[in-house]
């Protein structure tokens, strides 16, 4: 009997029984050894006495040992600070300001029910429109001016 023909005959057995019910429940079957974890000991972190801090103003609270309290500080991340913001050019100032206040002036004349004039009007959407034209335009979406023939892999 050829390998090929054996691997045939399983995939015969497998079709044949495919509607089948099964013999054994699945609850019934026993968990495999090889599933077991072992459970890890509890470890305690202590820090030699000159890193302790000791605090006389607070009191310990009740249940919370140092233990405990130490675990909670280890893995307590702090992120370093942002870089900071870059600094905008005079016309992206203000298309930022032209796109958010076109629409702002236009809320608050609605909420103070001011009486709005046509051009006041048109002046708002157009700075509004003009904004984001703007921003779009100076967004800049092609290649850096450093780029050789080679747009590999950019770090």
């Amino acid at each position: 009997m050829t390998p090929q023909s054996d691997e045939d005959e399983v995939w015969r057995q497998i079709v044949a029984s495919f509607n089948e019910t099964a013999e054994r429940d699945s609850a019934d079957q026993p968990w495999p050894d090889s599933e077991n974890v072992p459970e890890e000991p509890t470890r305690r972190v202590v820090r030699p006495p000159e890193f302790r801090e000791v605090d006389t103003d607070l009191a310990e609270p009740e249940g919370e040992t140092e233990p405990e309290r130490e675990e909670e500080e280890e893995g307590h991340y702090v992120p370093p600070p942002p870089p900071p913001l870059p600094k905008l050019d005079l016309p992206t100032k203000l298309a930022w300001v032209a796109l958010f206040g076109g629409p702002a002036y236009l809320l608050l004349a609605a909420m103070a029910e001011w009486e709005m004039e046509g051009w006041a009007l048109f002046t708002a959407v157009a700075a509004f429109i003009g904004g984001f034209v703007a921003l779009v335009v100076r967004m800049g979406d092609g290649p850096p001016n450093d780029s050789g023939w080679d747009d590999g892999a950019v770090l």
